[in-house]
C-alpha cells in the first residue's frame, strides 16, 4: 500500500508542476535551437506524460522549431519515453490490483488472454492509429502480463509514423501550407492499408 501511495504521489506532484509551468516551458520549446534538443526531449516526455496541451500540438511546434527530421525524432523520443514511464508506473504500483480486475469477469478475461497472445501486433497497430487514446493502451498493457520489453519495442515502433506526421505537419504549416492536403491523403491511405492488413492478420489467426 505504501508503494502505491508513493507512486501516485510522485505522479501527481509532477503533473502539478507541469500544470503550473506548462505555458512557460512551451514558449521555451518554440525558441528552438539544436543545442537544446536533449532538454527539449525531456520536456516533450513530460508533455506527453501529462497532456495539459494535446501532444499533436507539441509535435507540430517541435516540427516548426527543429524541422521535419529533428522535430520528428524529438517528438518520437518524448512520446515513446512517456508511454514507457506510464507503463512502469502502473506495472510497478498497481498490476496486482489490475490482474484481479482483468480476470474477474469471463468475457474480459478472454479478451485479455487474446490480447496477451497477440500483444506485440496489437500494441503496434493501435499505436499506428493516433485517434486511439494512448493512455488506455499504456494502462491496459501494464495491468496485463505483457512483458516490459515486448511492450516497449512494439509501442515505440508503432509511434514512429504518427510522430513523423505531427512534426511534418507543424513544419509544413510554417513553410508550405499547400502540402497539407497531400500529407493528409498519404496518411489516410497509410491508415487504410494498416487496417486492411490487420483484418487479414485476424482472419489468419482465427483459422489457426
Amino acid at each position: 500500500m505504501m508503494r502505491k501511495g508513493f507512486v501516485l504521489l510522485g505522479y501527481v506532484a509532477i503533473a502539478f508542476i507541469m500544470y503550473l509551468f506548462g505555458e512557460s516551458l512551451l514558449q521555451w520549446i518554440r525558441q528552438g535551437g539544436t543545442e537544446y534538443m536533449i532538454a527539449t526531449s525531456v520536456l516533450a516526455t513530460f508533455f506527453a506524460l501529462f497532456p495539459i496541451i494535446p501532444y499533436p500540438i507539441i509535435g507540430g511546434i517541435l516540427g516548426a522549431a527543429y524541422g521535419p527530421v529533428a522535430g520528428s525524432i524529438v517528438t518520437w523520443v518524448g512520446s515513446s519515453l512517456a508511454s514507457i514511464l506510464m507503463f512502469a508506473f502502473v506495472r510497478y504500483g498497481y498490476q496486482d490490483w489490475g490482474k484481479k480486475w482483468l480476470f474477474r469477469y469471463d468475457r474480459l478475461a478472454k479478451i485479455t488472454i487474446m490480447f496477451e497472445r497477440n500483444a506485440f501486433m496489437t500494441i503496434f497497430i493501435t499505436r499506428l492509429i493516433p485517434v486511439i487514446p494512448s493512455i488506455i493502451v499504456n494502462i491496459y498493457s501494464a495491468l496485463s502480463r505483457v512483458t516490459f520489453l515486448r511492450y516497449a519495442v512494439a509501442s515505440s515502433l508503432g509511434k514512429v509514423p504518427s510522430m513523423i506526421l505531427f512534426a511534418t505537419v507543424g513544419n509544413t504549416i510554417v513553410t508550405n501550407p499547400s502540402d497539407l492536403l497531400y500529407i493528409s491523403l498519404f496518411y489516410g491511405a497509410f491508415i487504410l492499408i494498416v487496417y486492411l492488413c490487420f483484418r487479414l492478420f485476424n482472419r489468419y489467426t482465427m483459422r489457426k
